[in-house]
């Protein structure tokens, strides 16, 4: 059973980790590396994350950067999802203050960049994309903007979908399936 440590200090975050990645042998382990998410775009943060994983723990590492990105503002706040506001509640808060007044549909996209750093290697990079709305809170599962991003084909958010479904339909879920598919985690 090999190891894989997963650069996150975010809890929702390593959880679907672990839901993603469960049919494999890997045994996923949370590392927080100290490094700043100062790259201009989703791979060379999750680069930058896995690379410092892989250092830190001696082990093959996943990183991962992700964000919404708005159509009415401009792709507000892509890179900086998770830094716009101090909690996630503010942060909700923030981007639906933004939206106010702006007709809908408020029409955005979820992006996933995964990084996987394995000792020896080249880093491997594998994307998934979600396209989708904005919308007022619905829901109570997931975790981050989860409750706010629409997928219109279901009428529901990530927020009121049992994580399984989730995984079929995020960004996320696409990411780590191509990185599956590409054999990248083979031998680990």
């Amino acid at each position: 059973m090999g190891r894989l440590a997963v650069a996150t200090g975010n809890a929702g975050k390593l959880e679907e980790f672990q839901e993603l990645l469960a049919g494999t042998d890997l045994v996923l382990e949370g590392w927080a590396p100290d490094v700043a998410e100062d790259r201009d775009s989703y791979e060379g943060n999750a680069v930058v994350k896995a690379e410092a994983a892989a250092a830190a723990s001696g082990l093959p590492a996943l990183g991962d950067d992700s964000g919404v990105e708005v159509d009415a503002l401009g792709g507000f706040p892509g890179l900086y999802s998770a830094r716009i506001a101090p909690t996630q509640v503010e942060r909700n808060r923030l981007l639906l203050s933004r939206l106010a007044g702006v007709p809908r549909p408020w029409t955005g996209r979820f992006v996933c960049m995964l990084a996987l750093a394995v000792p020896g290697r080249p880093v491997r990079t594998f994307a998934g994309l979600r396209a989708g709305e904005l919308t007022e809170p619905r829901g109570s599962d997931g975790f981050g903007y989860d409750p706010l991003f629409l997928i219109p084909e279901l009428g529901r958010t990530f927020g009121e979908l049992p994580a399984a479904e989730k995984h079929r339909w995020s960004h996320r879920g696409a990411a780590v399936r191509a990185m599956l598919e590409s054999g990248a985690l083979e031998g680990l």
